[in-house]
């Protein structure tokens, strides 16, 4: 009998475990946050000095390598980048399911960067909406869909224990102008779902008085911090993302391309740019990631998560801006 009852006690045990939500081993180090118009990581102030990684979840290969080179980055000052869900540019990231949850394996990509980015002490900006150019969005979806894919998002990042965070609901404002997606109401949905995570807002006008972050595109705004995450060389006739990093026959200069050209190549002039819009910034206590084709392009050119060179064309890369960087603020 008592055999019986042991027996009976321990599949219940188990069926229990097995049936009991698993526990995340996750333990966050890291706590960003905005206070007044300041960022801090751990309640001391940081300034945020990253990279536009926007298609790093493309593949696991794209991951790994990021992940290799976070000290090599930090050896030159970094200690902030950002990565998106769904998009980027040629990259067709579809990180969201049709019913607004986080698809598998993408989710299973941004734990890996955002765990190591914990342990060097980086500063993660998630992307949600990524709209333009781009496979990635579902076109079925509302306002609502949007909503949840963001509320989502942040529920997803509350799970499992992420706080090195920060979240840009809808990049570049895309969103809201190819669908007329309310960013009001997708920062309202965030905040819903967590309060305590910084939400921004990166469309062209002033952030919603809901959102904690003004971002690149959007206009800066008393009482918030304010940073350029996808800072480009200023000055490059027809923009630096324009036709000097793409071919079509909306630039007049070739057959249409699904990839950048001049992949990590600068103009000495180009260079000079681009290091004096850093400092401006930094120099304002404002956050600032460099964007480059060099980091965004697609395979099998890349993307590439490791400096490169000094940006010529038999030489391509961000090394020569990571130099900068380091000169100014120094490393680990």
């Amino acid at each position: 009998m008592r055999y019986l009852v042991f027996i009976t006690l321990f599949a219940f045990t188990v069926l229990s475990s097995c049936n009991s939500p698993s526990k995340n081993p996750f333990q966050p180090q890291n706590v960003f946050s905005v206070k007044g118009e300041k960022t801090f990581l751990n309640d001391k102030e940081i300034l945020l000095r990253g990279l536009r990684l926007s298609n790093a979840l493309i593949s696991d290969k794209a991951v790994d390598e990021l992940i290799a080179n976070l000290d090599t980055f930090a050896y030159y000052g970094i200690n902030s980048f950002s990565v998106y869900l769904q998009g980027s540019r040629f990259g067709d990231i579809k990180g969201y399911n049709q019913d607004c949850s986080i698809d598998t394996t993408y989710g299973r990509r941004l734990s890996k960067i955002i765990e190591a980015a914990d342990r060097k002490g980086f500063v993660v900006l998630v992307g949600c909406l990524y709209y333009g150019t781009s496979k990635a969005p579902w076109e079925s979806w509302g306002q609502s869909e949007a909503n949840l894919a963001v509320a989502n998002t942040i529920r997803w990042l509350k799970d499992h224990d992420y706080r090195n965070v920060f979240i840009d609901v809808d990049n570049e404002g895309m969103a809201l102008k190819a669908k007329n997606f309310d960013n009001r109401q997708l920062v309202l949905a965030g905040k819903a779902a967590d309060s305590t995570y910084a939400v921004a807002t990166n469309f062209r006008g002033d952030p919603p008085a809901e959102a904690d972050m003004a971002i690149h595109h959007s206009n800066r705004f008393s009482g918030k911090p304010y940073a350029e995450t996808e800072g480009s060389p200023p000055g490059v006739k027809g923009g630096y993302w324009g036709a000097y990093s793409k071919q079509g026959n909306e630039w007049n200069n070739g057959p249409d391309l699904y990839q950048y050209i001049n992949i990590g190549v600068y103009t000495d002039s180009m260079k000079t740019a681009q290091v004096n819009d850093s400092f401006e910034h930094f120099d304002r206590g404002e956050g600032y990631f460099l964007a480059s084709t060099w980091l965004q392009c697609v395979p099998p050119a890349g993307p590439n998560h490791r400096p490169g060179g000094y940006g010529s064309i038999d030489d391509p890369g961000i090394r020569w801006w990571l130099v900068r960087i380091k000169e100014r603020f120094g490393g680990s």
